[in-house]
């Protein structure tokens, strides 16, 4: 089989080498010339997959014909960027089916993985009869994304006819896991399950914080640390979405949570916990900083920025709390900020143009700084406020040890 990809970002990547480690013909294409043949992100076991596969199962096309000439299966693997109004924009999936529509030979299976709302496979596939699609969602963690794609717990397949479901099983035939094969609605309604839900318990686990905070004389961090030992929720990785911090960022959760509730809403429907999940998160950049601001006790003095990614593990700063943070306080007249991350420095300040000054190092940033405040729960910070007690810290992802936690 020879599989395209188009799209060669996180999930198409992924997908790519992934695939080509499996021994597949895989040929991708990105119109980024510079992608490719180089891992441009932080993602654990990619390099290594690439110098196994480059020039000899995985291939990168000069242009799309390249790509698809001859291809049984073509992934696309585009971005759909939220609207406004909150809808998913397809104009990338369109754009890579109208330039290879005619080049494609007969039975070619166009896999849509890009996350698009539920009903968007039929109304693609209604402007191109002639063509075969499918939806295959992807459940990739960024930081695990090639432990996922390797071992996945499940497969999820959008089909509407025989030569999808065919060349999908043969491709999926060498992962060890369970495929469901379900309608093309089915499928895309499954992934916005997935991250409604993610995007949902983070929303919860704030406004609860949000209310022990009220309340007053509330371990916080500690209970839902107790919460955690729930025989339900024990040892179970979803757990670390019911706790509290800055609100969820990154490409994936905001922009996937709007759709699906606008997706509701054109539908008649009213999806009153989403619009709540939505409206909470869009106000927490606003309340961190009015803790940090509270915090300095008036004085424009310096305050540091502890964390710049999204999360932990990953050099991503799309959508970032801390820029929606780092905003909130130029806004309310404090100048004087600084940033740190292991990772992100260079990537956040390629994509936010606000002024601020970056340190080599947490300890430099401690040092230079009166007032940090911990954005992101890297571990390498987590009791870094017992090396520093001297300076306020204000731990919004209630992650600091507890021996002079500060605020």
């Amino acid at each position: 089989m020879k599989i395209s990809i188009f799209g060669l970002g996180f999930v198409g990547l992924t997908t790519a080498l992934g695939l080509a480690d499996k021994g597949f013909e895989v040929w991708g294409y990105d119109v980024d010339a510079s992608r490719g043949a180089v891992v441009p992100f932080y993602e654990p076991g990619l390099p290594e997959a690439m110098k196994r596969t480059l020039g000899k199962t995985y291939h990168v096309a000069k242009d799309p014909a390249e790509a698809a000439y001859g291809c049984d299966v073509l992934f696309l693997c585009v971005g759909t960027p939220g609207l406004p109004d909150g809808t998913a924009d397809l104009t990338y999936v369109f754009n890579v089916i109208d330039s290879v529509k005619d080049v494609v030979s007969e039975g070619c299976v166009f896999v849509i993985k890009s996350t698009i709302p539920p009903s968007s496979c039929e109304r693609v596939a209604a402007q191109y009869p002639e063509l075969c699609f499918a939806v295959n969602p992807e459940f990739l963690r960024e930081g695990y994304s090639w432990e996922d794609f390797m071992n996945p717990d499940r497969i999820v397949c959008g089909v509407s006819c025989d030569v999808a479901k065919n060349a999908l099983t043969r491709l999926y035939a060498p992962f060890n896991a369970p495929i469901h094969f379900v309608s093309p609605n089915t499928a895309e309604f499954i992934k916005y399950l997935s991250n409604s839900m993610l995007a949902t318990m983070i929303s919860y686990a704030n406004e609860m914080s949000l209310l022990a905070d009220a309340v007053g004389g509330i371990d916080i961090a500690k209970a839902f640390r107790v919460l955690h030992e729930d025989k339900r929720l024990a040892g179970s990785g979803i757990a670390s979405y019911i706790y509290p911090g800055c609100g969820y960022g990154g490409y994936c959760l905001p922009k996937d949570t709007e759709a699906l509730e606008a997706l509701g809403r054109s539908k008649g429907f009213e999806a009153g916990i989403l619009q709540n999940v939505i409206s909470l998160n869009e106000n927490m950049p606003r309340i961190s900083a009015e803790k940090i601001i509270k915090a300095t006790q008036g004085k424009s003095d310096k305050i540091g920025i502890l964390g710049l990614s999204f999360k932990p593990g990953s050099d991503d700063v799309r959508d970032s709390s801390a820029a929606k943070i780092i905003a909130e306080l130029i806004s309310a007249g404090y100048t004087n900020i600084w940033g740190f991350d292991p990772m992100a420095n260079e990537e956040f300040e390629k994509h936010y143009n606000l002024g601020i000054s970056y340190a080599k190092s947490a300890g430099e940033l401690c040092t230079c700084c009166d007032t940090i405040a911990l954005v992101t729960a890297w571990k390498d910070f987590a009791d870094i406020n017992n090396s520093f007690n001297e300076k306020t810290f204000v731990d919004l992802r209630y992650f600091l040890e507890d021996d002079n936690k500060g605020v």
